[in-house]
């Protein structure tokens, strides 16, 4: 039977023996007896005890060996290397963990207080004499690689001479880890927002898009070292995640259609619905999970914020397990923010918009304020975790030292022209010889309003109409009968862009087909295969009514042009498309 009894240790010193009380407390307690102080001490490290009886001349001794004891167990449990090096650079002593270190960091320990003391010492003689002396940090990088860092403090005596310093000392590689993803973020972010006026003016539309998703593939890839990724946004008509942006994903895995919603759609599904992140540890273990990457072993979504809203979500994949970690969870956070605020800064520039500058310059700073203040607000949450590590949080603080700049930079470039793409004036309709007298035109889009429109426009200058509302009958009509020239939205039911301008080509391949679209739905990158394809314009929408009659003006004067080198039998010209 176990017993409960106190346990006691008792040192057998002369008074103790005298009074007999090893023999009085045996009958009520555990009672250990040791006559020798190092087994007395050797039974208090590997025992507990209640009590310690022993003769007041012995306690003193006992009570400092315990103290002693105490102070190596906690500074040989620590995490941190401990060593204390003297005047001639020698190591007096060194925890369990700094003897741990290999050879290349214990000699960069000593070199680095070796320094340390010649600072400290001036520090010193700089100080009034009832100043405690501070402790200095340092950082240094191992040959492997690894990031440490060194708090010395100095061991002063009465003379205030330094006898002695103390290094506590740590791998930092974690830390240096994060810091480096901050300022990726704080890169990556202020180039996606970086906005050149003059460059913007004279870029078309559809080069705005590539230079946006040049962009986000090559600071995703290079500063967030995120290699296979997808950017989807969110379709609010329909509800489906439009993939945007793709680099390194198979084409099976952007072809799935996606919804917003929380079950069935597998992972992006369930982030644009809940607006949560979503750290996938293990594939094959995760039932929320569809197809990615060949092989993919984990990954990370987090949903695409602007304002109060999620506009679409990045999902990144990883072939190995485990990649993800909450640090990656949170940076990729602020970085899915600098991209939404990308993509709609660059809405906002594209679509026209029969404004002043002034109001352009207003209606954009307004767009963007809730957007940059989420920025700030992620930042200073992260700033509250790292309190006491300046170095990262003057990291963070960069990047709210950039939305500010940015506000700024928004402003100065949506008060640019007085137009985005620069056209000024339009034809009325009142020629006394209509524009398009007797041109087929197939108008194709979903939205009543816009066919109607645009139909009515292109009637009084003279074209012969034909609008369709889905992707299915504007195929069906380009089976029926032959047009000179096809407008069709991008995103429709039933058929893309792109499916339209290809059923159109194959019935006659020099046929001219402007796309239109409301910027971010452009499936299956319609306006870029197209552009390789030989489209001849993109409308986006709002557009003006002189810009409809221009670009129609250009594709059928484009094909005009084209018939003529074909009957002459010279050889084609190439000039560049009008986007």
């Amino acid at each position: 039977m176990e017993d409960r009894r106190p346990r006691l240790l008792i040192f057998e010193g002369h008074t103790v023996r005298q009074l007999g009380i090893h023999e009085a407390l045996q009958r009520d307690f555990q009672v250990d007896l040791f006559d020798r102080m190092e087994d007395a001490l050797l039974a208090l490290r590997n025992n507990h005890y209640d009590a310690v009886f022993s003769d007041a001349g012995d306690f003193l001794p006992i009570e400092r060996a315990l103290v002693g004891e105490q102070a190596s167990l906690v500074l040989n449990t620590v995490g941190e290397g401990v060593c204390v090096i003297d005047a001639d650079g020698i190591v007096s002593w060194s925890n369990k963990r700094m003897r741990d270190f290999s050879t290349d960091v214990f000699e960069k320990v000593k070199t680095t207080c070796h320094h340390a003391r010649s600072l400290l010492g001036e520090q010193l003689r700089t100080q009034r004499s009832d100043q405690q002396p501070r402790s200095k940090k340092f950082s240094f990088q191992a040959n492997d690689g690894r990031y440490f860092e060194l708090v010395a403090s100095p061991v002063v005596d009465q003379r205030r001479q330094i006898r002695q310093v103390v290094a506590v000392v740590w791998d930092a590689t974690g830390t240096q880890r994060l810091q480096q993803k901050i300022n990726a973020i704080d890169s990556a972010g202020r180039e996606l927002t970086r906005l050149d006026t003059e460059q913007i003016s004279r870029l078309a539309p559809d080069a705005r898009l590539q230079l946006l998703q040049d962009k986000i593939i090559r600071y995703s890839r290079d500063l967030m070292h995120f290699d296979h990724f997808a950017i989807r946004l969110l379709d609010k008509r329909s509800n489906k995640l439009e993939v945007v942006i793709a680099e390194g994903m198979p084409s099976e895995a952007i072809e799935i259609d996606i919804y917003a919603h929380p079950e069935g759609n597998g992972i992006s599904g369930y982030v644009a619905a809940a607006g949560r992140s979503y750290v996938c540890h293990d594939t094959e273990k995760d039932p929320r999970y569809i197809l990615g990457i060949d092989h993919s072993k984990s990954s990370l979504t987090v949903p695409l914020w602007l304002h109060d809203k999620v506009i679409g979500v990045f999902n990144i994949e990883s072939q190995t397990v485990g990649t993800f970690s909450e640090d990656d969870r949170q940076f990729a956070e602020i970085f899915g923010r600098y991209v939404a605020l990308a993509l709609n800064v660059l809405e906002l520039l594209v679509i026209e918009r029969c404004t002043t500058s002034g109001q352009m310059a207003d209606n954009v700073v307004h767009e963007m304020a809730q957007p940059l203040n989420d920025i700030v607000t992620d930042a200073q949450t992260l700033m509250e975790e790292y309190i006491g590590d300046d170095s990262m949080r003057q990291r963070l603080n960069k990047i709210v030292d950039n939305v500010q700049s940015l506000r700024g930079t928004i402003r100065d470039v949506a008060a640019g022209p007085n137009t985005v793409l620069g056209h000024a004036g339009g034809t009325d309709g009142d020629d006394e010889q209509p524009r398009f007298s007797g041109k087929r035109v197939l108008i194709a889009d979903d939205e009543s309003s816009i066919r109607t429109t645009i139909a009515d426009v292109l009637t009084k200058h003279g074209c012969v109409c034909t609008a369709c509302k889905d992707g299915y009958e504007a195929i069906h009509e380009l089976e029926r009968q032959t047009f000179d020239v096809i407008v069709t939205d991008i995103k429709m039911p039933h058929r893309n862009g792109y499916e339209i301008f290809a059923a159109a080509r194959r019935g006659r391949d020099d046929i001219p087909v402007i796309l239109m679209t409301g910027f971010g739905y452009d499936p299956n990158h319609s306006i870029v295969r197209a552009s390789q394809d030989g489209l001849c314009g993109v409308l986006f929408k709002p557009f003006r009514v002189d810009q409809l009659l221009d670009r129609l003006d250009e594709a059928l004067s484009a094909a005009v042009d084209e018939g003529s080198r074909e009957q002459s039998g010279s050889p084609p010209v190439d000039e560049p498309h009008h986007l």
